[in-house]
């Protein structure tokens, strides 16, 4: 058996045409663009690259985009008063503080102070409370495209045992519940369960967000099942390139390696999966291209919400 590969790109490309569309909607029928703004601090070279990728997809899909750049020493106190002045700017719909933030900064307290109808990223307790409940919240991005991405692959998860490999608060613990939400029978694994194995085993829905590169191997599979990987490591080994690959694509990882000295791979054992799962998500090319896309539908439906809330409010007044 070979394993359908789930591609993030067609999903993800599906999604920011229906951004688009939406967006020109708006500007049409309401006179205004939704806006976003993401907010960096210092000069990590990942979070460089992210924010970069996030600026230039919103500009593309004719969201107004803000990106507001601090040096590395800013204080807790400057980035507190920035997050404040965008949750109090009516034109700004989305806001996204990128993480990580530097030592003097209390991630926890930033995140906490984003108004919960403007963040985007779906870290406010608030809207980590309201997933919880089963209420409909602005949710993380990327356990909130994995959902998509199964939706639209036409894979079934009500009453199908997922098994979450991970527990960490920006995809193991909303997956879970978004799988909940779904009706699917839902086991959250993590470094200390035991037997592991025994547990990814029974999964027909297995998402893997550990970290741990290839970790996930056919032992851990069981026949048909759905692995969705949301892993990405860079792997510099070419003996562990040569473990999670063959042919033509240990070939192109090989030159990869040789040429920028690394090729991604997620934490499972993709040769291993594409012989024993029935679906499974790349790496590069599944679940990383759906965070972004997600995005612009965070920021386009936290609009459309909270200005309609604010309309609605408005209307109410004036008849008074």
């Amino acid at each position: 058996m070979t394993a359908r590969i789930l591609s993030g790109k067609e999903i993800a490309d599906a999604i920011k045409r229906e951004v688009a569309d939406d967006v020109k909607r708006i500007e049409t029928e309401h006179g205004y663009r939704p806006c976003l703004a993401v907010v960096r601090v210092g000069e990590d070279a990942a979070s460089a690259v992210y924010v970069g990728n996030k600026v230039k997809t919103s500009e593309e899909l004719g969201l107004i985009s803000e990106h507001h750049h601090l040096p590395a020493e800013t204080s807790h106190a400057e980035l507190l008063r920035l997050v404040e002045d965008l949750n109090n700017r009516a034109e700004v719909d989305g806001i996204l503080v990128q993480l990580p933030l530097p030592r003097q900064i209390n991630e926890k307290e930033i995140l906490e102070t984003i108004d919960a109808e403007k963040d985007v990223d779906g870290f406010n307790p608030l809207n980590v409370g309201r997933l919880a409940q089963g209420q409909n919240a602005l949710a993380p991005c990327t356990p909130a495209g994995i959902i998509e991405m199964l939706k639209r692959f036409e894979i079934k998860m009500r009453g199908r045992h997922a098994v979450v490999v991970g527990r960490s608060n920006i995809v193991g613990r909303p997956m879970a519940q978004l799988l909940l939400k779904e009706d699917a029978t839902v086991t959250i694994a993590h470094r200390y369960s035991e037997k592991l194995a025994e547990i990814t085993r029974q999964a027909d829905i297995l998402v893997v967000a550990i970290g741990r590169a290839g970790f996930i191997r056919a032992e851990h599979l069981k026949a048909g099942a759905t692995v969705v990987d949301v892993g990405i490591n860079n792997v510099a080994d070419a003996e562990l390139a040569r473990e999670l690959f063959s042919g033509s694509e240990l070939e192109k990882r090989l030159n990869t390696i040789e040429k920028r000295g690394f090729t991604l791979v997620g934490d499972v054992n993709p040769r291993e999966a594409s012989e024993k799962a029935a679906d499974y998500t790349p790496v590069p090319g599944g679940v990383g291209l759906l965070t972004v896309a997600m995005l612009m539908r965070n920021t386009v439906d936290a609009a459309v919400k909270r200005r309609l809330r604010k309309s609605l409010v408005n209307d109410a007044r004036a008849t008074v």
